[in-house]
């Protein structure tokens, strides 16, 4: 399987990973053209070769004409939908443009629909997000992964006045996700941009294992001395049928905690990045009724959710495993059931054949926006992963 893993140990924006993927081998006639096939007339694209920190890497700039303030959601999802990009990149830049803008809305209190979306719905942010979204797919990338993310730090001036780094809409993207301050002075080194397409793109930290074939950089716009200010790309092979990744089992045991906070316990572990996370029952010393809590994880992440268990649990000790595990091949799709996202979770089989899952979530909140079933929902959106395969 071929996969890109993300490396934005210097921060990700829109036009850095347009750049990286330009840098691997994604025709620029394409991207030049991209405009026009969005309609978005006027936008000239320029790529350059420049250097940040002696690392030769791709540059792109947008020449645009004056623009709204502001564009609305709705007014996005029209430019994407009436595109020409595969039905899955279109399903996934409205995923991400819907994602930005509830978080916007939920910061500034107020709904989705009345929400002006800045720098964020200006037209260099939908280049950015349909480019690399599609780039990724005409490049033939089956799964995306992502290292821990750098944010930068200190200070940014932006439509709503000065914000700390990250900003608010960056931060709130970027939850559940491992990320990194600093470096000192740097600024800000991921944007709501760069943030968004990680949401939407990465499927979690990288394979333990995997076969590089090919890097790629995209530079960003500040050339700081001693500092790469640029995102790397890795395109990479994985075993198609199945990969054996090494992880940790944390585990304790509780017989003084209520069923509130142990299920609390279990949301602040996955919420934090655990793989899994299982509840057990047992029987402790003295018979004693107690509950082992179980979570699944990095190596990375081992020492961090370790730490989270034991501030969260009143155990005073976690045991910790190295376990292999074998997992199927997967990704991150999304249909439209309704005029509504569902995401949905396709695996491989060993046979070559494949598996959908929709994600229970969306399937119930479509139901009731809907008025009908959940299992309406579900056969709804299987088939239309099935139309969309053909």
């Amino acid at each position: 399987m071929k996969i890109a893993v993300l490396d934005p140990s210097h921060g990700i924006s829109g036009d850095m990973t347009l750049g990286a993927l330009l840098d691997l081998g994604l025709d620029p006639a394409w991207l030049t053209a991209l405009p026009g096939v969005l309609g978005l007339e006027g936008v000239t694209v320029h790529v350059r070769d420049v250097t940040r920190g002696e690392i030769a890497c791709k540059k792109v700039d947008f020449d645009i004409p004056l623009q709204p303030h502001g564009r609305h959601l709705k007014q996005i999802v029209a430019i994407v939908n009436g595109s020409p990009a595969p039905a899955d990149v279109k399903a996934m830049a409205v995923d991400a443009f819907t994602q930005l803008t509830t978080v916007e809305a939920a910061i500034h209190g107020t709904t989705v629909e009345r929400v002006h979306l800045h720098e964020v719905g200006a037209v260099d942010a939908i280049l950015d997000v349909v480019g690399s979204i599609w780039g990724l797919k005409l490049l033939g990338i089956e799964g995306v992964y992502c290292g821990p993310v750098t944010v930068g730090d200190g200070f940014v001036d932006a439509a709503h006045g000065r914000m700390a780094v990250p900003t608010p809409a960056t931060l709130r993207l970027l939850e559940g996700i491992p990320v990194r301050s600093g470096p000192e002075g740097a600024g800000e080194l991921t944007t709501p941009t760069g943030a968004v397409l990680v949401r939407v793109l990465s499927r979690g930290a990288p394979p333990v294992a995997y076969t590089p074939l090919r890097s790629g950089y995209g530079a960003g716009t500040k050339d700081p001395a001693g500092r790469a200010n640029a995102l790397r790309i890795i395109v990479a092979m994985v075993d198609g049928s199945a990969s054996l990744e090494t992880l940790v089992q944390l585990a304790c045991d509780v017989d003084d905690l209520s069923g509130e906070f142990i299920a609390g316990a279990a949301d602040a572990l996955r919420e934090a990045g655990a793989l899994d996370v299982t509840l057990l029952s047992t029987v402790m010393k003295k018979g004693r009724p107690g509950v082992r809590i179980e979570a699944l994880c990095t190596l990375a992440d081992a020492d961090r959710l370790e730490s989270l268990l034991l501030t969260e649990s009143t155990s005073i000790g976690v045991r910790r495993t190295m376990v292999t595990r074998r997992a199927l091949p997967r990704r991150a799709r999304t249909v439209d059931v309704g005029g509504h996202v569902i995401h949905l979770k396709e695996v491989t089989l060993p046979d070559g054949t494949t598996r959908v899952k929709p994600e229970w979530d969306d399937v119930q909140r479509v139901a009731r926006l809907l008025g009908t079933t959940a299992l309406a929902v579900a056969e709804q959106a299987r088939h239309a992963s099935e139309i969309s395969a053909l």
